[in-house]
């Protein structure tokens, strides 16, 4: 059922021509009426129905406004880089007992990262930080002997863009007590690494077919994409 707040916004706003961002943060801005700092979100809908096979997408973005969140984040690795991981202000740093932590089960944090010497013991734990999308990857970044600048990217503003099975990519760009400027600064972050990730895919046709804004318990409103990709 839907509440008296939401019956009070703006109807079928997702039938309306596509805007570009900077016209339509506003109207964002105005349908956030709640007591709380509203997240600004975006939903991609991409052509991941290839002839022959879909299309799986999973980068990341460092987003230069940031996203107005705080990050847990913790680090696997040896003994040597235990002071970098800490300098960086990392949450949970930790080696061999770290690494047993989460084999129990103990997952008080939302992004690890690990040493490649370290990945080998951390691979074994798939059924535990798969399902919850914490297994490092080489590719995010997460999975490096720079501890120090992966820990200081994740807790700066950095987002992972990934499809689900739908062709659906889901992720925020900031919160509503941003400026504008701020919010469009991600939002071009964004589309210039969904750009890039597309020269790396195989693909017929554009890879964006669609994407729409809205807060986290606002409407939706469909943006004009200003490039095709």
């Amino acid at each position: 059922m839907k509440s008296k707040r939401y019956k009070k916004l703006p109807e079928k706003t997702n039938e309306l021509p596509s805007a570009k961002i900077d016209s339509v943060l506003s109207l964002i801005k105005s349908n956030c009426t709640t007591k709380f700092d509203e997240s600004v979100d975006l939903n991609f809908r991409i052509n991941n129905k290839q002839k022959k096979n879909e299309v799986n997408l999973r980068t990341v973005v460092n987003l230069p406004g940031g996203t107005g969140k705080s990050i847990k984040v913790a680090v696997v690795c040896e003994e040597s880089k235990i002071d970098d991981a800490n300098n960086a202000n990392a949450d949970v740093v930790g080696g061999d007992d770290l690494v047993e932590k989460i084999k129990n089960g103990e997952l008080n944090f939302e992004k690890l990262i690990c040493t490649p010497s370290m990945m080998i013991k951390l691979s074994k734990l798939g059924k535990v930080l798969g399902p919850k999308g914490l297994m490092p990857n080489p590719k995010l970044g997460t999975v490096t002997n720079d501890i120090s600048k992966a820990v200081k990217e994740a807790k700066a503003g950095q987002v992972e863009i990934r499809n689900d099975k739908d062709g659906n990519i889901g992720l925020s760009i900031g919160k509503k007590s941003f400026e504008d400027d701020k919010l469009i600064r991600n939002y071009l972050a964004v589309i210039d690494a969904l750009e890039k990730e597309k020269s790396n895919l195989t693909i017929k046709g554009d890879l964006v077919k669609q994407v729409f804004i809205t807060s986290s318990m606002g409407v939706s409103y469909k943006l004009k994409l200003e490039k095709s990709f």
